[in-house]
């Protein structure tokens, strides 16, 4: 059995302070600002045996640890890990699926309503003294009464939505590459098909080179001018220049994003659109939420170390076989 205490692990970057407590206490813990680890000597490189971290892995970050065995990731996407590059050398990942699922339904959800009801912005009007001065906030132009709702990526996290979205009577669709057998909403293959066929478009679908700008010019324009878009999945789904001239010209009506091409960076004629709701990428992070997610990435890694088959590994390291250890406690 492998004394944990003795298995270094590098957590490179921002970590979840909880999460990062309990590691400490578990594993040797070196961190780095970021993922250049040309500081470390490489005696300590050596040394390293896995990595928790929230973001991205690099090819050459791989390379340079030649006693990686496990990358566990903290977040159900992944897209920031080169995971068959990974599978190819032996070493496994792991993300954290489902703890999140619902924490982020429920921000799809209130993003929805707060884009279509334009809540900050009355909140706003409270807050400036205009409800006083001027009277009441201007009755919305839009509700979620009488909605057609599509999903593009009806996996844990989009199936959450739509039971959600049930209980306010709205139709559901959906996009998925291929249809779920589980569920009785209207499927369409493509996504421009289903963008004709809603006038609310959510996305949950995850990122990577699949779904990279998937939600373009031609899928804004078939959602038309009544349309409206939530992305709480990822932000390179979305051409958001695309979407910019969209809100702008009136091909749709408006846009609630938690997720952005270039986080932190938000484009400032994103920032200046009044038809807008942005959230700095806050779907999943309640302290209660980010702790399971953590707990998970520990537990992968605890398992792992004992010789034992990580929680969660990802698709590409179950199809390349790498999920159970040669030799336990190694």
């Amino acid at each position: 059995m492998t004394d944990l205490s003795t298995v270094t692990i590098l957590v490179p970057g921002k970590m979840n302070p909880d999460t990062l407590a309990t590691l400490q206490s578990t594993f040797s813990v070196v961190r780095t600002p970021g993922r250049d680890i040309s500081d470390l000597s490489d005696d300590q490189q050596a040394a390293i045996r896995g990595i928790a971290q929230a973001g991205s892995v690099p090819e050459a970050l791989i390379d340079a640890l030649p006693g990686l065995e496990i990358i566990a990731n903290f977040g159900v996407g992944y897209d920031g890990v080169p995971a068959a590059y990974a599978a190819e050398k032996g070493i496994v990942v792991t993300n954290t699926p489902d703890v999140l699922t619902e924490e982020v339904a429920d921000t799809a959800v209130g993003l929805l309503l707060m884009t279509l009801r334009e809540f900050p912005a009355a909140e706003r009007h409270l807050r400036e003294g205009r409800w006083h001065r001027e009277g009441a906030y201007p009755l919305t132009q839009m509700t979620l009464r009488g909605r057609h709702v599509g999903i593009m990526g009806l996996g844990r996290i989009g199936l959450a939505i739509a039971r959600r979205l049930e209980a306010f009577g709205v139709e559901i669709a959906y996009h998925n590459r291929s249809p779920r057998s589980d569920v009785s909403y209207a499927y369409h293959p493509d996504l421009a098909a289903l963008a004709s066929a809603v006038d609310t478009l959510i996305i949950a679908a995850p990122g990577g080179a699949s779904t990279e700008k998937a939600v373009d010019a031609a899928v804004l324009k078939a959602l038309g001018p009544q349309g409206v878009l939530i992305n709480i999945g990822r932000g390179t789904t979305v051409d958001e220049p695309a979407l910019i001239a969209a809100l702008k010209d009136g091909t749709i009506a408006a846009a609630g994003l938690d997720v952005f091409e270039d986080e932190p960076h938000v484009p400032e004629e994103l920032i200046a659109l009044e038809n807008t709701v942005l959230l700095p990428h806050v779907a999943s992070a309640s302290r209660h939420t980010r702790k399971a997610m953590g707990d998970l990435v520990i537990a992968n890694l605890e398992a792992w170390f004992s010789g034992k088959e990580p929680v969660t590994p990802v698709s590409e390291c179950v199809s390349a076989g790498i999920t159970c250890r040669k030799s336990a406690g190694a």
